[in-house]
């Protein structure tokens, strides 16, 4: 299989994301069938993909006359027997509890292809060891949705030693083709990248709010002020370049933490955008023309969200 074999798409789950990732392989130009058990549910998911996609067609993403032919693409159905007979690539979003996905599974590794793609979307739970026992368990892996899927361009995707090399390919080269970043993990890992980040976030959040050290508004706006210009421009890891890599192992030190890579990035000289080198290679660019590329992607940035008062709450 490669990704031009791919036709037919199938979604398990309506809810708040499975409608979400049905539209994004419509708009692609795929057919896709969104099941789900619930006849209302499906129907509320259709509406609100044509809620989406109106909103998309106002930023320009897609126009007016594409969304009838969009909404054509997708089949809505409570029959997941027929569906996965006629799948290429099967994404599953059902609710996070292991009996249920395990259900479905099981359900897709009888009804499906030997060639079909078998993805799940799960954030928490490790698919791999659920459905271990599966017969296409080769044919396993996860791609991670970020909400809401049919904006945000990142998909975390991550196989089990199991998987095999061309579903991880085909992966990659299907999200690439619908318009989105991949990005591969070496293995799976509960919350993958993002999550596991915002996690350690939302945990000094209700810190700060249990010891009655700042309110919730004052959190957001302290956030919205400082990392939401910052990091769509350095992100967190380059960010520490821009600090730089000794001031940073100085800080860690007084907290009594050694991490050995940034020692090794020290003990090479590699200090960040003042060494023009540090987690990342600067290129042979001076300092001066990496911090005012910065600092004109931040202004552009602030502008912007100055111009719409997104730092007011919404």
């Amino acid at each position: 299989m490669n990704v031009n074999s791919i036709k037919r798409i199938l979604i398990v789950g309506a809810g708040t994301m499975g409608h979400s990732i049905a539209q994004i392989y419509a708009q692609a130009g795929y057919d896709v069938d969104l099941v789900d058990n619930n006849d209302e549910k499906l129907i509320h998911a259709i509406r609100l993909i044509e809620s989406n996609l109106n909103i998309l067609a106002e930023f320009k993403r897609v126009y007016n006359e594409e969304i009838p032919k969009i909404l054509n693409r997708i089949n809505p159905t409570t029959n997941l027997k027929k569906a996965a007979e006629n799948a290429d690539l099967i994404t599953e979003v059902v609710s996070e509890v292991p009996e249920v996905k395990k259900s479905v599974f099981f359900q897709l590794d009888k009804y499906c292809s030997e060639e079909a793609i078998l993805a799940s979307n799960t954030s928490t739970l490790d698919i791999f060891k659920i459905i271990k026992n599966i017969n296409k368990i080769e044919r396993v892996i996860t791609h991670h949705y970020y909400a809401p899927p049919h904006i945000i361009p990142l998909v975390e995707i991550a196989p089990s030693r199991k998987t095999s090399k061309e579903v991880i390919d085909v992966s990659i080269r299907i999200m690439e083709k619908v318009g989105k970043k991949p990005i591969l993990m070496k293995k799976f890992a509960p919350l993958y990248i993002v999550n596991k980040i915002q996690n350690a976030i939302t945990g000094a959040m209700y810190e700060l709010i249990t010891r009655g050290l700042a309110t919730p508004k004052q959190i957001d706006l302290a956030l919205k002020t400082s990392l939401g210009i910052k990091l769509p421009v350095v992100g967190q890891i380059q960010s520490q370049d821009f600090m730089g890599l000794d001031l940073i192992n100085d800080i860690l030190k007084t907290r009594g933490i050694n991490v050995n890579f940034i020692n090794d990035k020290i003990e090479q000289g590699h200090l960040g955008v003042k060494s023009g080198k540090g987690f990342y290679d600067y290129k042979g660019r001076s300092e001066q023309e990496i911090l005012e590329k910065r600092d004109r992607l931040c202004l552009q940035i602030l502008e912007l969200l100055e111009k719409i008062n997104a730092f007011d709450p919404i």
